[in-house]
């Protein structure tokens, strides 16, 4: 990255690490939306297993992986503050951490996804479903959580464009699997959505090794050297770890977790409404990435302008990026409003599907555009290494009230399964608005300290 000076200077920067980034986030959410979409085309049963699998999979994931994005403000002022020689010995504790998160998750998950699939009401070969996928897609849980450290750690030096090459390279993969595994094409056995979690899994563990030859192997990276020295873990360092990333981890987890406590909910309707909120939920999360490419690069050039003491020109960034996801959000929109039904119908043949898909996906256009101005906000924050506010405010915004308010409606109206959805809407508006306040008050009182 290179400091600018004017306006035009600034989009071309924000534009350089941003369209890497967002192909990578889309590549890697179509990992989760091929797994769904090529289940459902097995059958609306696997589709619905898959879907709760991969919904109680998604916060976890998530909300983990938002913790090992600490290291990409850490590593992103550094750089801008001229410490480069601090890099390895922190990208080494990000990774130190990243696997024993990822053993600790395997144990925790050992002993309690059976009782949560059995407090469900679902259908006995939707439950099998469930169960097996998550299994098979925790062997690929290690190497995803490492190659999120390695990831942030090559998108804090600027170069993110070599993690959308990697991403690339395994999206292919993916597919592939999921073609031999869930139909049983070649002669491979056919397994249905429990193919999907397999080829997950291997996929992952695909990404992180290309990484692991990246980072040690090709420039700039090699040049910090990463796994050249061993350090011992640091305890004092994952404290620091902990302290960043645990508000942007759990952040990231109570945005992620209701949308599984509203499946988890809703398992009292039908296996065709489940299916339909479910595939909504799939397209949502993809047009989701939007936002979310813009919030990571805001953390990355926003933390390299405060690392720098540029405090305008981080400011000018986080305007960019704000008013980008704004303008894109409006463009989606219109694109759902219009597409509805031919959307709907990429992830199932069922008339009764796809016209509850195409009901749902109206509530999406108003879901994402309030995520137009809470996901770029929180990553600006970040970038400052403000990140317990927007913490608090996620909660705030989700459980205490979109979660109630739609349980409310869903339960007490003729919406059925729509109040869900109206009542996270209010949610995140709430929180778009007040994560908003919370960055503007942020630049003031950085203003403020550097002025004295």
């Amino acid at each position: 990255m290179n400091q600018t000076f004017t306006t035009p200077q600034k989009w071309k920067q924000f534009l350089i690490i941003l369209l890497p980034i967002l192909v990578t986030q889309i590549s890697l959410s179509a990992i989760t939306f091929f797994d769904t979409n090529m289940s459902g085309h097995f059958s609306p049963k696997d589709l619905a297993g898959v879907a709760i699998g991969t919904s109680l999979w998604i916060p976890i994931q998530t909300g983990l992986s938002g913790i090992l994005m600490g290291i990409t403000p850490i590593v992103s002022q550094l750089v801008g503050s001229g410490r480069k020689n601090e890099v390895r010995f922190n990208v080494m504790q990000a990774l130190y951490f990243a696997i024993a998160i990822a053993i600790l998750v395997l144990i925790a998950g050992s002993l309690v996804i059976g009782p949560i699939l059995e407090f469900m009401s679902l259908e006995e070969r939707v439950r099998n479903v469930a169960y097996d996928f998550l299994c098979a897609i925790s062997f690929g849980i290690i190497p995803l959580f490492g190659y999120s450290v390695l990831r942030n750690f090559m998108d804090s030096l600027g170069q993110t464009r070599v993690t959308m090459i990697i991403t690339l390279i395994s999206l292919p993969i993916n597919i592939l699997l999921n073609y031999l595994l869930i139909f049983g094409n070649l002669g491979f056995p056919r397994l249905g959505g429990v193919g999907a979690g397999i080829a997950s899994a291997i996929t992952y563990w695909v990404i992180f090794l290309i990484s692991i030859f990246v980072v040690h192997r090709i420039q700039p990276f090699a040049k910090y050297g990463i796994f050249q020295k061993f350090h011992g873990p640091s305890i004092r360092k994952w404290r620091e770890l902990l302290t960043i990333g645990i508000p942007i981890g759990f952040a990231i987890f109570f945005e992620t977790s209701v949308f599984s406590a509203v499946t988890l909910l809703m398992s009292r309707f039908d296996t065709a409404t489940i299916a339909a909120h479910q595939a909504a939920l799939n397209f949502a999360s993809t047009l989701y990435m939007i936002p979310l490419s813009i919030s990571m690069s805001l953390t990355i050039l926003v933390g390299f302008e405060v690392g720098a003491k540029r405090l305008q020109d981080a400011k000018k960034y986080s305007k960019i990026g704000i008013g980008s996801a704004v303008t894109l959000s409006l463009l989606t929109a219109v694109v759902l409003i219009v597409f509805g039904r031919q959307v709907a119908g990429i992830y199932s043949t069922d008339a009764v599907v796809i016209g509850l898909i195409q009901h749902f996906l109206v509530y999406a256009i108003f879901f994402q555009i309030s995520d137009a101005v809470a996901t770029p906000v929180q990553g600006a924050l970040r970038g400052y290494k403000d990140v317990t506010p927007a913490f608090i405010i996620t909660f705030v915004a989700f459980w205490i009230i979109g979660l109630p308010v739609g349980f409310i409606t869903a339960t007490y109206s003729s919406l059925g399964p729509y109040g869900y959805w109206i009542g996270l809407i209010i949610g995140l508006g709430f929180g778009a608005i007040a994560l908003l306040w919370r960055l503007l008050k942020m630049q003031q009182k950085y203003n403020v300290k550097l002025q004295n």
